[in-house]
């Protein structure tokens, strides 16, 4: 068992629960962990809109995990959310799948090179295996003879929400996230 190797407890094992937080204007505001959801409705901050099939107990009480909680009171956020270009928001985005030839992908690759002038957008990052990216180089796909299975695209308006739950989005913040969703697990 994990928990009776050395230097590995039981909570290195634990699966971290997360919960969408809704502001008052139904709009998603963050992905916590379970555990600040349910502090926030236990001190009355926070109203349950869709729980999940878990049940937490304690010595004295016993929980049902939330997954999504709307706030009481409007928070205002003063930024348009955006998420950052990363190595895992772009595996994320391409579904873990080199976008040459559909393999795993292991790397990211700019479409257009950036010694050729190629920026660092998400117009021209993709997941790349490695031997594609091997055999495209600093070359273009044309000029490597290579073809993109899907344009690479600027995630969606709250995408970042996926990214921020760690790539899984769960079932029930569909209605919430559904329609405006464009990065799938």
């Amino acid at each position: 068992m994990v928990g009776d190797l050395p230097g590995i407890g039981w909570y290195a094992c634990a699966i971290v629960v997360r919960t969408l937080v809704l502001n008052a204007s139904n709009e998603p505001l963050s992905v916590v962990a379970a555990r600040r959801a349910i502090v926030l409705l236990y001190r009355e901050r926070a109203d349950l809109d869709a729980r999940s099939n878990r049940v937490w107990h304690a010595e004295s009480a016993s929980f049902a995990v939330p997954s999504v909680v709307r706030l009481r009171r409007y928070v205002p956020v003063p930024y348009k959310r955006s998420i950052p270009i990363s190595r895992r928001a772009i595996f994320l985005r391409d579904d873990h799948r080199c976008q040459y030839c559909g393999r795993r992908a292991e790397n990211i690759d700019h479409v257009i090179p950036k010694v050729q002038g190629g920026e660092h957008i998400w117009e021209n990052v993709v997941a790349s295996c490695q031997r594609c990216n091997s055999r495209k180089g600093g070359r273009t796909p044309l000029q490597a003879g290579l073809t993109l299975i899907r344009t690479p695209v600027r995630p969606g308006r709250f995408d970042w929400v996926y990214v921020a739950a760690g790539g899984y989005a769960d079932g029930t913040w569909q209605p919430f996230i559904g329609s405006q969703l464009t990065v799938h697990s």
